[in-house]
């Protein structure tokens, strides 16, 4: 098979093209050819420092495919199954920029049928983020659905970003009024076309006046990809018992939190990342996930609110790159 490949992190210059024998699944674990494989910038920090954990690996975490095979225990998937992949380079030297990737088999999902590709390699690391983010406050709830949301405002950080989409495209589904910041026009174009009720561009002076302009109550559920740069919008917009759900530090890696305002509005601050997660959490948002990709809930491409930008197999380095340089949109690397 055809592999991207890297053995030590660095720059993208690390990753290169080369030939591997097709790998055989484990215990509990699947083979999917690689359709599509998502990037997110969870794969270019992983490949840029730190330790690469095996002698050699293939990066990234997210895809979409056909099981190709299974291995010994596993009973929930099938040759010829249409899957969703999510951490398929978790602890694993087996990404999905390759024509074949073996992933834990309560990693992958059923892609339904009509579901293109696309929208599974989408999915995984920004849709299971956006789940958790917004079932992370205190008076729930703890799993989405049509209605699970109504009554409530969730406000999402960045509204043109990949998790930012997701977010607001669940939420909308749940039945939340969704106010949205961004930086510009472009991307509140983007923001509407993905469901989101009200754009704010967080850069005026007035932010946080529009959203209790339209959030009288302030904001239930605040989905933060910046919380350096909106620490005092979201004190400002908070509602009673809100949730700040942090997800990335964009703009900074500190935060200054004034005590005494959250402590009157009972604000909880909830950091979060998909590795430390845990497999009751991280089983429950995808099934959440496929109720929404089977309502239809979860397209892309511009029209919907997340541009795509394809890069075939050999131009893995070029993807990683646009992701780093933060293209506005979502990458994929189109595998077959």
């Amino acid at each position: 098979m055809r592999a991207i490949v890297f053995s030590s992190t660095g720059d993208s210059s690390v990753l290169s093209l080369a030939e591997r024998d097709v790998p055989e699944p484990g215990d509990g674990q699947i083979r999917v050819r690689v359709m599509r494989s998502g990037v997110n910038p969870t794969d270019w920090k992983r490949r840029s420092a730190g330790d690469v954990g095996f002698a050699e690996a293939t990066p990234n975490m997210d895809g979409a495919g056909l099981v190709d095979a299974v291995g010994p225990g596993v009973l929930s998937h099938h040759v010829g199954d249409r899957v969703w992949i999510m951490l398929a380079a978790h602890g694993s030297p087996y990404g999905t920029a390759a024509e074949y990737a073996i992933v834990a088999a309560e990693h992958a999902f059923p892609l339904p049928d009509g579901v293109s590709y696309d929208v599974g390699a989408a999915l995984g690391v920004p849709a299971i983020t956006a789940h958790r983010a917004l079932t992370i406050a205190q008076a729930g709830p703890a799993r989405l659905g049509p209605g699970a949301l109504i009554g409530r405002t969730v406000l999402v950080a960045g509204g043109a970003g990949a998790v930012g989409h997701a977010a607001i495209q669940l939420a909308r589904w749940a039945g939340a009024t969704v106010v949205t910041t961004v930086s510009s026009a472009e991307k509140a174009a983007l923001a509407t076309a993905a469901g989101a009720h009200h754009v704010v561009n967080y850069r005026r002076d007035d932010a946080a006046e529009q959203i209790r302009a339209v959030a009288p109550d302030g904001a239930d559920i605040i989905v933060e990809v910046s919380p350096t740069a909106n620490a005092a919008l979201n004190q400002a917009v908070a509602a009673n018992h809100a949730g700040i759900a942090i997800y990335a530090n964009n703009g900074g890696d500190t935060v200054s939190l004034d005590i005494r305002p959250h402590m009157m509005l009972n604000t909880r601050v909830q950091f979060l990342i998909l590795y430390t997660l845990g497999e009751p959490l991280l089983q429950a948002a995808p099934e959440d996930v496929g109720v929404a990709l089977r309502d239809g809930a979860l397209p892309v491409g511009e029209e919907h609110g997340l541009p795509l930008h394809h890069f075939p197999l050999e131009r893995t380095a070029e993807a990683h790159d646009a992701v780093e340089q933060g293209v506005v949109g979502k990458v994929l690397v189109a595998v077959a």
